[in-house]
């Protein structure tokens, strides 16, 4: 299996790193040291990138229930341009 393709960049492009996997996973927060009852919803994303030299590296983050929905909404946008070229 051949590794990811390095894309072509035109003159005004400044890719840092390539993302190589993406996951993600829903969770509630159910309570905490200083609240017993919290009931919040979450997404937790994991990402695996890889620098200019190929170096692998995993980062985290979690988003709100709005913030994803809103994350969402851009990556549907950046298809549809996608799409277009």
């Amino acid at each position: 299996m051949e590794g990811p393709s390095k894309p072509l960049l035109d003159a005004e492009s400044q890719v840092t790193n390539q993302l190589i996997e993406f996951q993600w996973k829903l969770g509630m927060a159910v309570s905490s040291d200083s609240c017993r009852s919290l009931k919040y919803p979450y997404v937790a994303a994991m990402l695996k990138v890889a620098d200019h030299s190929g170096q692998a590296k995993n980062k985290s983050f979690e988003m709100t229930i709005r913030q994803f929905q809103s994350f969402y909404r851009q990556f549907k946008e950046i298809a549809a341009i996608i799409e277009t070229v």
